[in-house]
């Protein structure tokens, strides 16, 4: 009987042993993207404001090279513009893809046609292969110069993936 109890016991420590060393870590580390952008804005039957844009751009980031697509509704207040309901797709060298959303506003810098963002952050939301459970966030910032639709755009935060 002693020995069952013995083996039962050996038997349970080595089958936990195995699944803890099994399982990967996920552990939050910095993320960031800096990179360069081209807005194409233009009306959006899904923003309540009838007005969006399209994003697209390329840069470097914590995880690699990236390049980027983005779509967000843009909504005038005064001499700013909040955008909001933005969707993000960062594509990484190996393929993978991160999702996050977005918004924040406009605000002019009072150069001409130049505006920076402001309040602005970012919601990581999935993504495919080691990004599929990835979750985090953190704060976005740029530039944008809103007659040619030509910007800079960084994220500062985390991520949480395998």
């Amino acid at each position: 009987m002693f020995k069952s109890v013995l083996r039962l016991a050996t038997g349970t420590v080595l089958l936990s042993a195995a699944l803890c060393a099994s399982a990967e870590a996920a552990t939050y580390r910095d993320f960031k993207v800096s990179g360069v952008l081209q807005e194409i804005p233009g009306p959006s039957s899904r923003c309540a404001s009838n007005y969006g844009g399209t994003i697209l751009g390329y840069g470097t980031s914590s995880v690699g090279k990236v390049t980027f697509i983005a779509t967000d509704c843009i909504t005038p207040n005064g001499a700013t513009y909040t955008f909001s309901d933005g969707k993000f797709m960062i594509t990484t060298m190996s393929g993978e893809l991160i999702f996050a959303n977005y918004s924040g506003q406009f605000v002019p810098t009072g150069d001409g046609a130049k505006y920076v963002f402001s309040n602005a952050t970012f919601q990581i939301t999935g993504g495919t292969g080691r990004y599929a459970k990835a979750s985090g966030g953190g704060d976005l910032a740029g530039t944008e110069d809103l007659v040619t639709g030509q910007g800079t755009i960084q994220l500062t935060g985390s991520i949480l993936s395998k």
